[in-house]
């Protein structure tokens, strides 16, 4: 009986610490991010479904460590705002030295991992042979994050190294599927490319606007700021500069997906594959642009409709590679679900919201 009542104790208490350990992950995108590797295997036309499991299972890793040390690096900053009070370190649910054990573990066993894979990769990937050059690539991934987290607030324009990262990342992916460097395919380099792109975006126009009152507050030197981006008595003001850039990099974004369409050899020619590809492209298209509007528009600086807008835009800009991979193989398309199903679900769980993480 004893027993009973002990584990009917330690359950709630076990998900309480769960749950403030998954938001602190920012569990919201973390497939979106782990997804990443994922994309850069099967643009090398690699489906085994256990192959990329551990490939995400890399990427979530890594992307939860990444998240979690820039919460470490930019408490003092954050802990003056009444927005983010959500966050597990702001709110004194996980303290800053479980925060580090926890981002360690979580790097660590990504590498591990990786490790394994370029020193017997047969225990994993048995179609591919020994290679270390995946691990040096994961390793320069993880620097231009952990170096972002690092000078982020201090320095402008520092969201080129998390596209750098990111294009590292799924670099990652592609180069455990090929024997070195050089037959890296084609459509993998672009992939790759659409993905730095794609974050650059997030991270300069989102990631910019979702922490403009608190960053421009405390006078951070972020990208955002430093193109004109203000907040005065409740008011965002947002420059011309900052919505040209903004819509510039979704312009570069649409503009390379439809040029892997063009190029001779780059993609086997469907017509109705591809004429499908194409309206899907254009309808997203379409709809990150005017989700860029909502956000840009913005004349009261309101976080809650922010974070809707840019969740929204997260899950509808992902869309786009998996669309293009359909042409190596059309399942790759059912990728489009997973990071929508896994923002959601978390949103719901951790946060009780829908479209709006509390911790964004």
């Amino acid at each position: 009986m004893f027993r009973w009542v002990f584990m009917l104790d330690i359950f709630p208490v076990l998900f309480i610490m769960i749950r403030e350990y998954l938001k602190l992950a920012r569990s919201f995108n973390a497939v979106l991010t782990g997804i990443s590797p994922v994309m850069g295997a099967i643009a090398m036309e690699q489906y085994d479904l256990y192959m990329l499991f551990v490939l995400f299972t890399i990427g979530f890793l890594g992307h939860t460590f990444g998240f979690v040390f820039n919460d470490i690096i930019d408490y003092n900053i954050d802990k003056t705002s009444t927005e983010i009070t959500d966050r597990p370190l702001i709110s004194g649910t996980i303290s800053p030295r479980n925060a580090w054990i926890f981002a360690i573990i979580c790097l660590v066993t990504a590498f591990v991992v990786a490790f394994i894979i370029a020193v017997n990769p047969n225990m994993v990937f048995p179609t591919v042979a020994n290679n270390f050059t995946p691990l040096l690539i994961l390793g320069a991934s993880a620097f231009s994050i952990a170096l972002y987290d690092l000078i982020s607030k201090r320095f402008p324009l520092m969201d080129i190294l998390v596209a750098v990262g990111i294009f590292f990342f799924i670099l990652y992916g592609a180069s455990t599927q090929a024997t070195n460097v050089s037959t890296i395919t084609p459509i993998a380099w672009f992939v790759c490319i659409l993905g730095s792109i794609q974050v650059l975006f997030m991270q300069i126009v989102a990631g910019g606007l979702k922490d403009i009152e608190n960053d421009f507050k405390e006078n951070a030197k972020t990208t955002a700021i430093r193109l004109g981006v203000r907040m005065k008595d409740g008011l965002l003001y947002v420059s011309r500069t900052f919505k040209v850039v903004s819509y510039g990099l979704q312009l570069l974004n649409v503009i390379f997906i439809f040029i892997i369409f063009v190029i001779p050899h780059m993609i086997p020619l469907d017509r109705i594959l591809n004429f499908i590809q194409w309206t899907l492209l254009i309808i997203i298209s379409l709809m990150m642009f005017f989700l860029s509007y909502r956000l840009l528009s913005m004349k009261s600086f309101d976080r809650k409709k922010a974070r809707k807008l840019i969740g929204s835009h997260y899950m509808i800009n992902f869309a786009l590679v998996p669309i293009l991979l359909m042409s190596l193989n059309p399942w790759a398309g059912i990728l489009v679900f997973f990071p929508a199903l896994g923002f959601i679900l978390s949103n719901m769980i951790l946060h009780g919201t829908f479209l709006q993480p509390k911790t964004m």
